[in-house]
């Protein structure tokens, strides 16, 4: 078993275990630590600046996710139940305060879970809005070319291992980890559809809980956001030895976008 990490209740023990879905409701959001917590929320995040990623998304399950097109989010498969008619689903958007009376906010119509997804590998899934959210998309990439350097992440969720979902949206970088290196760490690394990143020596900079399905992205050659991975999962929060682990998207990009055209984006 894996532990989705990124979803709420990420195990602490070895291994892993699917994660419970989670409401963020009115009140439970907790303010900002007054510094970085050592591990990711990001832990060992900083806050970000409104406007600074506008395509960041909160879903109500306890996920995050990216807008691919205004009215679709990109998000984790294990995020979601399955494919089809869904009006569950809140999406908040435009904000970094998800307190704040300016925020977006549309539900689903419809969900398309990876085909084939079974817990392990193909990470991703899409979520139809009812109605546009007026923010800019982020951009996937359709190559590996940029699956490398320093990577942005950014969430909600959890600033430290076990700790409070958050209020306001944070940031951090963390480093590409190669396969080999990674593979090290999860023998159950999946291998071209599944990328690393995270600081193997010292830790201490990681998504986390509640962090499920957000974008990891830098910048393209032409100094705009592209997304490359997809949070996923792994062990604990921001352990050394222990990178986070992301849905590869250059692998995946022909099959978002038919998706999404499925969808109808």
């Amino acid at each position: 078993m894996r532990n989705h990490l990124k979803h709420l209740t990420r195990a602490t023990a070895l291994g892993a275990v699917a994660l419970a879905a989670f409401s963020l409701t009115p009140g439970t959001a907790t303010a900002l630590p007054n510094g970085p917590e050592p591990g990711p929320t990001v832990v060992g995040g900083t806050p970000a600046a409104q406007g600074e990623f506008p395509f960041m998304v909160r879903l109500s399950m306890g996920c995050g996710g990216a807008l691919y097109t205004k009215d679709i989010v990109l998000t984790a498969a294990h995020c979601v139940d399955g494919s089809g008619p869904n009006t569950s689903i809140t999406a908040t958007g435009g904000v970094v305060d998800l307190e704040d009376s300016g925020a977006t906010k549309v539900n689903s119509t419809e969900v398309l879970q990876a085909p084939g997804y079974n817990g392990t590998g193909k990470d991703w899934a899409l979520i139809k809005l009812a109605k546009p959210i007026d923010q800019p998309t982020l951009k996937i990439a359709e190559t590996d070319a940029y699956n490398k350097g320093d990577f942005t992440v950014a969430g909600w969720g959890a600033d430290k291992e076990g700790g409070d979902q958050q209020r306001y949206l944070l940031k951090a970088s963390v480093p590409f980890v190669d396969d080999a290196t990674c593979k090290g760490a999860y023998s159950n690394l999946v291998t071209g559809e599944e990328i690393c990143a995270g600081k193997m020596d010292t830790g201490g900079v990681d998504t986390c809980q509640g962090d499920s399905g957000g974008p990891m992205f830098r910048k393209d050659d032409n100094d705009q956001w592209i997304q490359v991975g997809i949070v996923s999962w792994g062990e604990g929060c921001a352990r050394p030895g222990k990178p986070g682990v992301y849905t590869e998207v250059s692998t995946f990009a022909k099959d978002i976008k038919a998706g999404a055209d499925q969808l109808g984006g």
